[in-house]
Formats: structure tokens, sequence, C-alpha cells
């Protein structure tokens, strides 16, 4: 059986936004402070999305060393997406297979890779419901967390 409620959030957001002191787990080990860089294998439109969107979450202290294959992931999953939707967006939705129509293959690729995209942004904050229940910016930056998701 999974665990009951909602999914906890970053663990940085949670200390800011004022949990009760009794339930911070202060044993929690902290991430090396290595520098936050994507790794030599990605793609290079996998780096175009990390340089999007990373700098963003390393201010804000979301993304950490520790979550750079998780960002990867993340990064990939949207790239997958994109490609997806150029590929559908070039053909049908129903595609013709041995006298009669079926969906096309890409909308299965797309939806997965909306799938894991939409799960791994969620964990580091950058879905809509995600951001609203989050009180205010860590960092309070002048953008007001508006450079987050816009390049």
């Amino acid at each position: 059986m999974g665990m009951r409620g909602p999914a906890p959030k970053p663990t940085v957001l949670r200390l800011v936004h004022g949990n009760r002191p009794d339930r911070i787990n202060r044993d929690e080990p902290v991430a090396p402070t290595l520098p936050i860089e994507p790794p030599d294998w990605i793609s290079d439109e996998a780096r175009a999305m990390w340089e999007r969107y990373a700098p963003s979450l390393i201010k804000r202290g979301v993304l950490t060393y520790w979550d750079v294959e998780a960002f990867v992931v993340l990064c990939n999953a949207l790239v997958r997406y994109k490609d997806a939707c150029q590929l559908v967006d070039a053909s049908s939705v129903l595609i013709g297979a041995g006298g009669r129509l079926e969906p096309n293959p890409a909308l299965k690729v797309l939806r997965d890779a909306e799938d894991v995209f939409l799960r791994y942004a969620a964990r580091f904050g950058m879905t809509p419901s995600d951001r609203q229940q989050i009180k205010a910016e860590v960092g309070g930056d002048a953008t007001g967390g508006a450079d987050l998701l816009t390049s």
C-alpha cells in the first residue's frame, strides 16, 4: 500500500513555508555543494531544456546535486513529447492500417512522455497545482517566480 495524502513538496519549500517544527526532518542529509550541471551524455535538445528550466530551480534550492538524473528524465520526457507532437502534426491522429483506421502510434509515445513529464514536473514544483500550494517563493527574487517556466 502506498503513502496516503498529497505527495510531499520539495524539501526546501517545505522548510520555508512554515510546516510544524516537529514534522521537519532535521536529520535529512544535505546534498553536496558540488556544481549542478547536466551530465555529458544528455542530448543537445535535452540540454536546451535543462538550460531553460534548471537555473530557476537551482536558484530556489529545488534542484540539487542529487536531483540531476531525475531532472534529466524530465528534460528527456519533454523532448520526446515535442517530437511526438511533431509526428502527429505531420501526419494524422488516425492512420490507415490494413484497410482500416487506427490511432497513430505516436499518440502513445506522446501520452507516455506527457505522463512522465507531469509526474517529474510535480516533484520539482513546476505544475500550476504544485505552485498553488506554495505560499511564497524561495529567495524572494524580483520576478516572483515568473521566470520558472518562461524562457
